[in-house]
């Protein structure tokens, strides 16, 4: 038995591209793997803590093999507490819409709170290592517009900093085979924004019966 986190990364439940692609994905994985477990964790319901004196403290502490002090060592526990779904799973599912032309603060709140050494990775005169157990990962991203190479308006060389920044967290602690589905275009009118998303959930379910 195999155990998929999945992260969703949007506040818009009930009208969000990336969750409705995300959840074509889960019928057909829960259907093609049934004795999976499958962990949700609601980016929104998270109880994120600031990156403060204490928690920036406690990470310096552990690179420099200092001790740390007790409210260091709370900072400490919450940030590993936050990063503990990532390590148990088996595979991974973020569903992750753009904002800005990159990810909500949010993720990137949690990105830096669980991305720390011997955390999520460890590095030493070799270099960095990953320390996630989950070699795969499927990764569906949501935009309003067209980030194609070609596009004229936001072409995705100069303005997609969604993709490329997720995919090099992602590898960098340890995930070595990252899918991508793209579910874009979706402010372009009611018609288009059901094609998108039409066509982004077939590509899950297929995606999903193999992962």
């Amino acid at each position: 038995m195999a155990k998929l986190l999945y992260l969703e990364c949007s506040p818009r439940k009930t009208s969000s591209a990336s969750i409705e692609v995300a959840t074509a994905f889960l019928e057909a994985y829960r259907y093609t793997h049934p004795a999976d477990q499958v962990e949700v964790v609601d980016l929104w319901a998270l109880d994120l803590p600031a990156l403060d004196d204490d928690a920036l403290n406690a990470k310096y502490a552990g690179i420099y093999g200092e001790g740390r002090t007790p409210a260091q060592a709370v900072a400490w526990a919450k940030m590993g507490a936050l990063a503990a779904p990532f390590l148990a799973a088996d595979k991974l599912l973020l569903a992750i819409p753009l904002w800005n032309f990159s990810i909500p603060y949010r993720l990137k709140h949690l990105i830096d709170l669980v991305s720390q050494k011997d955390i999520l990775f460890s590095f030493d005169d070799s270099g960095f290592g990953g320390l996630v157990k989950a070699e795969r990962a499927a990764v569906i991203y949501a935009r309003g517009l067209d980030y194609a190479p070609t596009s004229s308006w936001t072409p995705g060389d100069s303005y997609d900093f969604q993709k490329p920044y997720v995919e090099a967290w992602l590898k960098f602690i340890g995930v070595r085979d990252v899918q991508s589905i793209v579910v874009e275009r979706t402010l372009f009118g009611l018609e288009a924004d059901a094609e998108a998303r039409g066509v982004a959930a077939g590509e899950a379910r297929t995606l999903a019966q193999s992962f």
